[in-house]
């Protein structure tokens, strides 16, 4: 049959795609065409028959390409305001048939991507519909790809919003809060084309040398589990096919956060009982909140490497917890079993050692790639374990409905991404995290009526020390630092006189006499120290990503935390306390201020200075948080997640250690400076009446514990109520005492409200010397109060008879 030729026209090209069956809809549904009847692409199939079918269809090559996620940000070509696939895309396709890529909209200095060559929100969406455009137009089967992203505290994107990093989200001890928050990262990242936020990290730190405790909850598998929580549900929803949600990728999978020595990546210390017990209940917590991602860490657990970790991937992952989503390895991570930790000789050893243990994706490409494929031409590695692997991806593309709505909307994106919506967002759950640590004299709230005020530091004024790893290149009018959230706050009479004092670690530069001259004209001081993990172009990277380190650095940046830069002290580095003390000697009255990624050594300040407020790493909004509080128009109630040391030399010194002989050192006592749930407010609380009631039948158990909690000041304000428990007497050695509740409650003035928790057999277990889960006959001590040390009411109650726990 002859066709008409309509060249040049709209009406050829819609004729020829009617006759081929493959048109689609502007932005989203590939339309039915008579291709349905194909299983895999009828989006009225079951998922499992569409994946099995799909699965038939495809070739080995193109089976090992759906287990690999590449680097994406070399994938686009951005021309002016066009941006279109790569050529790199295009022969990394012909070549390797790729199903999945992460980081494609990053930007940082490791991929060199700057506010000018990387995307904003509408090229995004531009760049990730012109990637799928090409899987469904130009390749065999048409499989959209799915696109991962980094979002732990926003989407590491050009012109998305940056929230507090997740040490500060912890700090707000408000599970609703951080939902909604994650709600937020997910809705703008995935208008922008992404489907996989990377978070939450449910990493348990207990090495606070490590470079990327900012990443992480604190010190308590409790409170992590239940930030943990309210990150998936954010992040996912009611469902990942809504096209606001992502699918929640958990990091890092595990007992990576207490590494020996505060190596990044380095061995794991711990025993069967207390992975257990302290760092798999996060992950555990997630899975069941619906998580369908998780990503093994780089460490090894007792000899082997978590990628080729057969017990965490199958025993317990699926086996135990019902898993039912896929597994990808961190940057690296399979090749690293070979380069790392030397239990494969080869490449495809390495891969075929972590696909058998159930390793399902290879970020990096680098092992799942020939290296799978000369693994089962060898015979090491069944069609069948690579046929599971791919179902657990597909699985996941198709619920997702990408197959019937590969892409996005740019327009949408434009307006959903960074709303004043999401930075008012930011700016609350920055001033939920500020933690109040020391407030002597109330010299706290100032009065905004200030005559002179110095703002002194080299936290001060800089926008990368306050955001924190894993943050994209800012426009510096979007970001408010300390200096700007004060100058905005205070009287128009208010004299601000500012000077950076010193370098965070650079000691070559400094003008502490010049701040010190500030400080004697000022009628108060308020001094920004800390850390930074900013990251600049003079940074040298792994391939990880991490940062090399060089201990000879002849120009110093900041950066003394973050990903890569693990700590031997907890001092403050540079001429940081030099400028402290010499601030402190002029007599004024001194408010420290503290923007940073892991707890430092503030053992003189807690001495010497009457007012001290830690901000971790707070985002885009951080100085007017900071301000807030310091003026009084919000009312901190912020608490520690993580313990804050005297001395490395304590290490480690969390609160809920084993019940053993933990006495005084030569030099100091052994209790930490600052406790895990430690924070001060406006307003003083009082808490009384405490009661329990224990309810068991039969293997039912549920205890009642309920107490009263005024606000005893004139001031409005939270409390954060914390329910401690302790098992008296146990076949196994177990905590001297665990966070097993907690509720941040607002009072007004003179209000006074009852507080109920209910315990329930899974917050008394234990894994008894049979290594069953179960609750034993005894008494357990109650201990209620505003810190781990902070007690204010005892009580115990009895348990009567064993009961015995799924797990």
């Amino acid at each position: 049959m002859k066709m008409k030729k309509f060249t040049g026209t709209r009406s050829y090209f819609l004729l020829c795609i009617a006759m081929l069956g493959l048109g689609t809809t502007a932005f989203g549904q590939v339309k039915k065409t008579n291709a349905s009847t194909i299983i895999y692409k009828n989006p009225t199939a079951p998922v499992d028959a569409r994946v099995k079918d799909l699965l038939k269809r495809m070739t080995l090559e193109e089976k090992v390409g759906q287990l690999c996620t590449l680097l994406g940000w070399e994938m686009y070509d951005k021309k002016g305001d066009s941006v279109g696939v790569s050529e790199t895309f295009k022969a990394v396709m012909a070549k390797r048939h790729i199903g999945s890529f992460w980081a494609t909209l990053r930007a940082d200095p490791w991929t060199k991507k700057t506010l000018v060559t990387g995307l904003s929100p509408k090229q995004a969406a531009m760049a990730t519909n012109a990637m799928q455009k090409y899987m469904m137009e130009n390749t065999r089967l048409g499989i959209p790809l799915l696109l991962a992203e980094e979002c732990p505290h926003g989407h590491m994107a050009i012109g998305t919003t940056v929230f507090s990093t997740s040490i500060g989200q912890a700090s707000t001890w408000d599970p609703a809060l951080i939902q909604e928050m994650a709600g937020a990262i997910a809705k703008e990242a995935r208008v922008q084309g992404a489907h996989i936020g990377y978070g939450p990290v449910l990493d348990l730190v207990r090495e606070p040398r490590w470079s990327r405790l900012e990443e992480t909850y604190g010190e308590d598998p409790y409170l992590i589990s239940q930030m943990g929580i309210a990150m998936v549900k954010g992040f996912q929803g009611t469902g990942i096919g809504s096209g606001s949600n992502v699918i929640s990728t958990l990091k890092h999978f595990t007992a990576y956060g207490s590494p020996e020595g505060g190596h990044n990546g380095g061995i794991a210390l711990t025993g069967l009982r207390d992975l257990y017990s302290s760092y798999l209940p996060p992950f555990q917590a997630a899975i069941k909140a619906g998580a369908l991602s998780i990503m093994a860490s780089y460490n090894s657990i007792d000899g082997v490497p978590c990628s080729s970790n057969s017990f965490l991937l199958k025993d317990v992952l699926v086996k135990q917890w019902g898993f039912r989503g896929f597994s990808v390895s961190d940057l690296g991570g399979i090749p690293g079993v070979r380069s790392t930790h030397k239990v494969a000789a080869t490449m495809e050893e390495a891969a075929a050692l972590a696909i058998n243990a159930g390793l399902d994706a290879d970020l990096g490409g680098e092992a799942y790639g020939e290296a799978l494929i000369k693994a089962f031409n060898n015979k090491k590695v069944t069609m069948a374990t690579i046929d599971t692997a791919v179902a657990h991806v597909l699985r996941l593309k198709f619920t997702m409905g990408l197959f019937e709505h590969p892409y996005v909307d740019p327009a949408v994106a434009e307006k959903t991404v960074a709303t004043a919506a999401n930075a008012a967002l930011s700016k609350r759950v920055a001033t939920a995290s500020i933690v109040l640590m020391k407030n002597e004299n109330g010299l706290l709230p100032l009065k905004k009526t200030i005559k002179n005020l110095a703002v002194i530091g080299p936290n001060a004024d800089n926008i990368y020390n306050q955001l924190g790893d894993y943050t994209a290149p800012q426009p510096a009018e979007k970001i408010v630092t300390v200096l700007e959230g004060i100058k905005a706050k205070v009287s128009p009479d208010t004299k601000v006189t500012y000077v950076k004092g010193c370098a965070i670690r650079d000691t070559a530069h400094a003008n502490i006499s010049e701040a010190v001259a500030a400080a004697q004209q000022a009628d108060a001081v308020v001094i920004v120290l800390g850390g930074s993990s900013a990251r600049d172009f003079e940074t040298t990277f792994q391939s990880t990503g991490a940062a090399e380190v060089k201990a000879s650095e002849v120009a110093v940046s900041d950066m003394e935390s973050g990903e890569g830069y693990d700590r031997v002290s907890l001092d403050l580095m540079g001429l940081q306390s030099n400028l402290l003390q010499s601030i402190a000697a002029t007599g004024k009255p001194v408010i420290l201020v503290l923007i940073e990624g892991r707890p430092l050594n503030i053992n003189w300040a807690a001495q010497h200075i009457p007012a001290i407020v830690n901000a971790w790493y707070p985002g885009q909004e951080g100085g007017h948080a900071v301000a807030d509080v310091l003026f009084g128009d919000y009312n901190p109630a912020g608490r520690l997640p993580v313990s804050i040391p005297k001395s490395v030399g304590q290490l480690p010194v969390y609160y809920n250690y084993k019940s053993a002989a933990r006495h005084d050192y030569v030099e100091m006592d052994a209790k930490p400076l600052y406790s895990f749930g430690h924070g001060l407010s406006y307003s003083t609380f009082e808490y009384k009446d405490l009661q329990s009631n224990v309810q068991a039948t039969g293997s039912n158990l549920k205890v009642t514990v309920s107490f009263k909690l005024k606000n005893t000041s004139t001031v409005a304000g939270d409390e954060v109520a914390q329910l401690y428990l302790r098992d008296d007497a146990s076949s196994v050695v177990t905590a001297v005492k665990q966070l097993k509740k907690f509720q941040r409650v607002h009072l007004a003035a003179g209000e006074e409200k009852t507080i109920t928790f209910e315990l329930f057999a899974d917050d008394l277990r234990l894994l008894n010397t049979a290594m069953k889960w179960v609750v034993e006959p005894g008494t357990f001590s109650l201990m209620v109060g505003a810190s781990s040390e902070d007690i204010r009411l005892n009580g115990k109650f009895e348990v009567k008879q064993e009961i015995v726990c799924k797990y």
